[in-house]
Order: C-alpha cells, then structure tokens, then sequence
C-alpha cells in the first residue's frame, strides 16, 4: 500500500531520472510522433457512426466499443492554468501552453493535426451500477443503450517511454450519450476537477491526472445553482457560467460500467457479436492496465481469475487511501470506477473537514456514499465488476469458482488494507481496534477537524493542548477527561518507537494542507473574472500538502472552516450541476 510522503519520494525520484533521458517535446509535430491509438485500432467501433464525427444528438447505441465523435471547440478560449509537475514527467515544454496549435488540439479543435494524428475524438458507452443494483432508467431511452460519456471525449493516445497516456476533454462538447446535455462543464467544476486531480496526485492517491484548463471569454452556459449565503440543500437559481474544457490524463478511462455494459449484453445475448467485444474489452483492460502483470500467454479462465485478483488489491487500496487523506468521492456508481484502481470523475467529490463518519457533499448522494461507507460501496462495485466476467468463464466450473472467491473475500481485504491504513496513521505496530474505536468516538463528538488533529497528533504533542487546534467546540471537563485516558493510552503505545523518526513516519501519511471547499469558491469565481491568482496560489500550496510552507499559507490555509461556512450551500454540499 502507498502512502503519502513515502510514495511520493519513490515515484519523483524514478520520474525525475526519467525526464531526463527523455527528448523534450517542444511541439504539436513532436506530439504527433509518440501518438498510438490503442483503443480506437484494437476495439469495434460502432457500426451506425457517421464517418465524419458529427454524432452530436442522443441515440441508441447498440454494438461496438466507441463511437468517433468530433469535439465542439469553445469559443475564445483563454489558458487558466497546466500541470508543471505533469508537463515535466512527460518532458513536455512549459511553453506549449501559449503555442495555438496545442491550444486548438485542448479546446476542441482537432482539424489541424498533422498525421499520423486523428482528427476525431472517440465517446464510449457503460452501464451503470448503484450500489451493485443494475440501472437503465438514467439511459433516455430505457434500454442502457444511450449511456456513457455524454460530455468526455478522449482525443489522444500517447507512447512515451514506456508509459500509455489518453488524454480526454472534460467538457468538450455532445456525445451520442450526451442525454439532451449540451456538452459543456463550466468553469467552476473545470477548476475544481484540474486542482483535485493535482491534489491527489501529491497526495499519493492514485488518480487520473490534469494537463492543462483553459476557459472561453464569451461562451456561457446556465446552470442551477445557489444564491449567495444560501443554506439551501437544493440550488435555487439558475446562474450564468463561463465554459470551460479541462484535459484529463490517464493510462485509461476503462471503468467497471464498461466491462459491465458488454457483460449484460453477452448475459442477454443482445447481439450476434456480444460475448466477443465483451472477451476483446476485457483483453484490452488487461494490455492498457495490467499488461506487467498478467501473463499474455495465459488461457483465457487463468485471466480472468488473475484480473479479478489484482484489482481487488488495487481497488481495496484505493479506498483505504481515500480515508485516509480525508476524500469523499460522493458518487462511487460503477461508472466512476476506474479498472485501473484510481480515483477518477471528480464530480460531486469532497473532502472531510470536520469529522463526521457519514460526511457526504453531493446532495444526490445518499449515506450508502458517504466517507467511511466508501470500502461498502467499493465492494458493490467490485461485485458488478465480477458479475461482468462471469459470460467469459460460464462453461468452467472451476474459474466461476475460483471468482466467487474473489468477490466474496473483498470485504476481508480491504478490512486489511483498512487496519494497515489506520495503524500508520497512528504510528502503531499493528491495529489496536479498542483505541481507534474510543480516537473515532471522541472526535465525533468534539466536532474535529480531520486534517489537522492527525497532522498536530503526527509531531507527538507532551499533552493535548495542541490538539485542541483541530477541535469547533470546546470540550466538557468529562470529555477533556476522556480525552487524556486516551491520550496516554495512545502515548503507551508508542512508546517503545524513536521519537523523531516516528514524527518523521506520521507526517508522511497526514497531510498538513488539505482540500477545503471554502477556499476554492473564491478561486473559481475569481477566475470567472479573469483574475487567475488563487488557482496559481491553491495549485502550489495542494500540490505540497506534506510541507510546512510559509507563516503566511500556514494562517491562511491551515484553518478550521469557518461557522458561516458549516452549512453554505455551494461549500458544504452541492449538486452534481457542472
């Protein structure tokens, strides 16, 4: 299992030896000559596709693995801000940013590109699973055959040294998927999306990646939303948005509801074709992101069953990272889990500031989504994920067995991954459950501020007066009391560990800087006015979240939210309008 500080250093340091071997990437031809385009040639595409990519109005579709789709670029686009950490991995030049030709390719123009780039973009269909219990009635034609991505379209496939990247507008106009949607992502969610996406990357957290977020000066769209001050739980108004494309970065977007699209129909025998696009995706899954793992020589049962063992580990991981950084991914269908184990689709995501075990941000959500349901939800998804598989296999008894296996005991491992979790956040040798039930007690019932009780417990305080920085409410006597037998019982059992070292270990697996919401409004509503600083500001200050930084960040960003803010709409919850 990664955490924080640890993984960082590890994976900088292989990156940093890296970037220098590789030739800088300098321009859109330079691009062009690492471009490969895996999925497009290795998957069926739909056979009713127009061959020109205008395929803008929802529809059904009912066999192949994508549809080509031409992206609709925004107007006047204006650069709000790139990945300087991403842009170095990839050895691409800092100056590209500003360069039209790759500004046209991330806003939505693709008619330029010099061969052997495509001049199409490409939207997959999935299914969709809520909380393991299949769904259609989100699909506009009642069938699951109009469901996928109704506003991501991926443009790009890139081979570089080693390591496949896709690269995909958020926002980047209809898809056959679209569901009567326009297409767009507005600049408020572009940003929240690109600096969550930076966020958990420095965090250690597996994640798709941001590249670069750029926003149109005059095209606007409407959304609801919340009027200023608001404490309502739903928007009340209908609010005028900059739009904005956000390109989003990963070895894949394979994502369960996907596998799972393909094991439906073959379940059903929908088409002719049905079980082979289900095998052909599901040997896809395993060239794009397990291919070091899983032997290609392998029949096609062991596959299977080795598939379904590996993300179970991955899977399992993830989540216990998500807790322990303080994430809520607020809408964990199928159709938002990445077959590559990471966080993907930062929607109605947010992150636990005062501690409350069923925290939720989304207001479509529902508990089975809140924070510490996230490993159930986890499970669920990873049933849909076995379920998916089963037509491959139908006529081994063995490997159904041998996945049956698999799924039942996902609960037992992320339990694991879950203890291991818990005891390095609290530097213990192994999990002490009588502790961690009495630490989550009290800090419910203090109202703590999850980030900063963790990282003030990480400098192993002589009392608990430090502490009490993380607490919105002063404590009883009698809970002050409780407090301190826990304190030293905590104390105990440390005490065998060097100090320094153990201060050293803690402050690598709690962040000092986390995500908090109310510090991110003003960055978006400021950038709607062409005012780009804070972004620049949250982007350094997130993407160093283990650091002591400067008096300065530290009074302004290491700070209980404050009480005008506990039930705001807009900071407290939202919708999922983006």
């Amino acid at each position: 299992m990664t955490y924080g500080g640890k993984y960082k250093e590890s994976y900088y340091s292989q990156t940093n030896d890296i970037t220098k071997s590789m030739e800088q990437i300098k321009s859109l031809s330079d691009i062009a000559k690492i471009s490969d385009y895996s999925l497009v040639s290795t998957l069926a595409c739909d056979p009713d596709a127009t061959e020109s990519g205008d395929d803008f109005s929802p529809r059904q579709v009912f066999s192949g693995h994508y549809v080509p789709v031409k992206p609709t670029t925004i107007e006047n686009p204006v650069y709000v801000a790139h990945s300087r950490t991403f842009f170095d991995e990839l050895a691409f030049d800092h100056r590209l940013v500003n360069d039209e030709s790759f500004t046209k390719l991330f806003t939505g123009d693709l008619t330029h590109l010099p061969a052997p780039m495509r001049k199409l973009g490409w939207a997959t269909g999935y299914a969709l699973s809520i909380y393991g219990t299949e769904y259609n009635e989100q699909c506009p034609f009642r069938t699951g055959n109009g469901y996928g991505d109704g506003r991501a379209i991926s443009v790009l496939e890139i081979d570089h040294n080693g390591q496949r990247w896709e690269m995909q507008l958020k926002g980047g106009g209809p898809t056959p998927y679209c569901r009567g949607g326009d297409g767009r992502a507005v600049l408020r969610s572009s940003v929240r999306e690109f600096l969550a996406q930076e966020h958990m990357q420095a965090l250690g957290v597996p994640t798709s990646r941001s590249l670069c977020l750029y926003m149109s000066s005059s095209e606007k769209v409407h959304r609801p939303w919340y009027v200023e001050d608001s404490q309502s739980f739903e928007p009340e108004i209908m609010v005028e948005n900059p739009v904005a494309i956000s390109t989003r970065v990963a070895p894949s977007f394979l994502r369960v509801g996907q596998l799972e699209l393909f094991g439906r129909r073959a379940r059903k025998q929908s088409h002719p074709e049905a079980l082979k696009e289900l095998e052909m995706i599901f040997l896809h899954v395993i060239e794009r992101e397990y291919q070091e793992e899983i032997d290609d020589d392998l029949p096609l049962e062991k596959k299977v069953v080795l598939l379904a063992t590996k993300f179970r580990e991955r899977l399992a991981t993830l989540v216990a990272n998500w807790i322990r950084v303080g994430y809520c991914q607020g809408n964990f269908n199928s159709d938002n889990c990445a077959l590559g184990g990471y966080t993907l689709d930062y929607g109605p995501f947010g992150y636990c500031e005062q501690f409350d075990p069923i925290f939720q941000p989304w207001t479509g959500g529902g508990r089975h989504f809140a924070f510490f349901n996230q490993p159930l939800a986890a499970g669920k998804n990873f049933d849909s994920f076995c379920s998916a598989l089963v037509p491959l296999i139908s006529q081994s008894p063995d490997a159904l067995h041998e996945l049956e296996s698999i799924r039942s005991t996902f609960s037992n491992v992320v339990e694991e991954k879950m203890e291991i979790m818990w005891a390095s956040k609290l530097g213990l040798d192994s999990f002490d459950a009588d502790l961690y039930v009495e630490l989550m007690q009290l800090m419910v019932k203090t109202k703590v501020d999850y980030t900063i009780f963790f990282r003030e417990l990480s400098d192993i305080p002589n009392d608990i007066s430090t502490l009490a920085l993380s607490f919105y409410r002063n404590p009883s006597q009698e809970l002050t009391e409780q407090w301190l037998i826990w304190f030293e019982k905590w104390k105990l059992a440390i005490a065998h560990k060097d100090e320094s070292a153990l201060r050293q270990a803690l402050k690598r697996v709690n962040p000092k800087y986390t995500w908090r919401e109310w510090l991110v409004v003003p960055a978006y509503e400021q950038a709607a006015k062409g005012d780009f600083s804070l972004i620049q500001e949250l982007q350094t200050i997130l993407t160093n979240p283990y650091e002591e930084q400067s008096e300065d960040v530290e009074s302004k960003f290491y700070q209980r939210r404050p009480e005008q803010f506990m039930l705001a709409g807009g900071v407290s919850h939202y919708s999922c309008s983006s």
